[in-house]
């Protein structure tokens, strides 16, 4: 008799993270312009400036909403002081970083729900990061150490720090509403960044 296969257990919201963002995931995906023809180093930095723009205020936004759950660890997921660090590498001054513009429409942080579902974007795009990583280093010549650290950030442990998160997530006693409000953060997280990349004219 032929074994049944095991049954992999998934949250409830994770399936109601996937279903809902889906969409707006690839969506975004195909506009970036990582494979595009016209990506060259000026292009990558003006991308890199736009996400640094994002970033940053959101970023701020998640340390000072006091709705990071206590026992979550926000400060070795943060991502701006290596995107500003690599703009520097690309030769960016001090004071140029200084004057990048910043998105002011962001997801509204106001839960411990609403912080997952922001994280649940940033974390799964370093997660992709990795493919992007590969394409950049062919392509540019970039590595970690002279503008590309932002896609490789967790280095060898990336997919240990996905898996972490998202156990730690499965495991967040959400109530029905709650979950919504997870998935809500997340598809105005991706809305927000294609919007604001969109301003910035570095979308495909």
């Amino acid at each position: 008799m032929q074994a049944k296969a095991r049954e992999v257990y998934v949250p409830l919201v994770l399936q109601d993270l996937r279903t809902g963002t889906a969409e707006l995931h690839i969506a975004l995906e195909k506009r970036l312009p990582f494979f595009s023809d016209t990506l060259d180093l000026h292009a990558f930095e003006r991308l890199m400036q736009a996400y640094y723009g994002f970033y940053l205020p959101l970023e701020d936004a998640l340390l000072n909403s006091h709705s990071i759950p206590p026992d979550l660890d926000l400060a070795p997921r943060l991502k701006a002081p290596t995107l500003r660090t690599d703009l520097q590498a690309l030769g960016m001054s001090p004071a140029a970083l200084e004057h990048l513009p910043l998105c002011q429409q962001l997801p509204r942080i106001d839960s411990s729900a609403a912080c997952l579902g922001v994280l649940y974007v940033l974390e799964g795009a370093t997660l992709g990061g990795q493919i992007l990583r590969r394409e950049v280093s062919a392509r540019l010549g970039l590595e970690a150490n002279n503008g590309a650290a932002f896609l490789d950030i967790y280095g060898a442990v990336t997919g240990r720090r996905w898996r972490d998160f998202i156990e730690y997530l499965g495991g967040f006693p959400l109530a029905a509403d709650e979950r919504a409000a997870v998935v809500e953060a997340a598809r105005t997280t991706f809305s927000c960044f294609e919007r604001w990349l969109e301003s910035r004219e570095v979308l495909a």
